[in-house]
């Protein structure tokens, strides 16, 4: 069997509506997730609102694709990341697709991409559309990206002297999702489908059911870097039980809606 992290994936990015300043952590992202066999990029580069990227290029072995605007006001990458999609699809050559952009026009491109057996990841913006959100089978924020950028930044200023650190310039510091009500009905809901006759479910259950329910669930949203601790933190409704392997550093853990 296939391990997860050796899942070929295309990496099809649209220079018109990423910004080219999280590209690192972008990969270090897919990563996570299985091998980047190919990755294209797409857009006008005669263009000098997308010059940004061309050093990311050099740097990341990305192949750019060059696509002209042959009308104004419409985005040109479209067709050819969809052509290319297609042609690597008919080759069989990867296990899955990662469609980096925030443009809702490649919702019919990731069902398709599903439809043939596919494992598609989205990633974007906030902004993103929901359509193209929930065609994917995962959906990641590059908001996440920045938060994580900014964390690695905060520790390296605390290896400067405070003098460097007055004259550093200050970062934006992306905002943190509070977990509503929504978050908390999605979480019991999908305790309760899992859960055995006692009412516990595995945690590791618990996570791949929710991400197929709202492929854009992340526990980074709301601050907490695994789910396990976000569900602690909401110990009013959630109870946890932790249970080792004898001779193992490895824990099952298992969670229930607490009565």
């Amino acid at each position: 069997m296939q391990e997860k992290n050796d899942l070929r994936l295309a990496v099809l990015i649209d220079a018109d509506n990423i910004p080219y300043s999280n590209i690192k952590g972008m990969l270090d992202e897919i990563a996570k997730l299985g091998v980047p066999s190919i990755k294209r990029i797409y857009g006008d580069w005669t263009k000098p609102t997308i010059s940004g990227w061309k050093q990311s290029l050099l740097e990341h072995a990305i192949t750019p694709v060059q696509q002209y605007s042959y009308t104004s006001g419409k985005n040109a990458t479209d067709s050819a990341m969809i052509i290319d999609a297609m042609d690597i699809l008919h080759l069989q050559k990867v296990d899955g697709f990662c469609l980096v952009s925030s443009d809702s026009d490649f919702t019919r491109l990731a069902t398709r991409l599903r439809e043939s057996g596919m494992l598609v990841i989205g990633i974007g913006e906030k902004k993103t559309p929901n359509p193209f959100i929930v065609a994917c089978d995962k959906f990641i924020y590059i908001e996440i990206l920045e938060r994580a950028k900014t964390s690695s930044i905060k520790k390296d200023k605390t290896k400067t002297s405070k003098s460097e650190q007055v004259a550093a310039p200050k970062e934006h510091k992306p905002r943190v999702e509070r977990v509503n009500n929504n978050i908390i009905h999605l979480l019991k809901k999908t305790v309760e489908d899992l859960g055995n006759e006692s009412g516990w479910a595995s945690m590791a259950e618990v996570g791949g059911l929710i991400i197929k329910k709202k492929p854009d669930f992340d526990p980074r949203n709301y601050g907490f870097m695994k789910l396990t601790p976000l569900i602690k933190s909401l110990s009013e409704h959630f109870e946890i039980d932790e249970k080792e392997v004898e001779k193992s550093h490895i824990k099952h853990i298992y969670v229930r809606i607490r009565k």
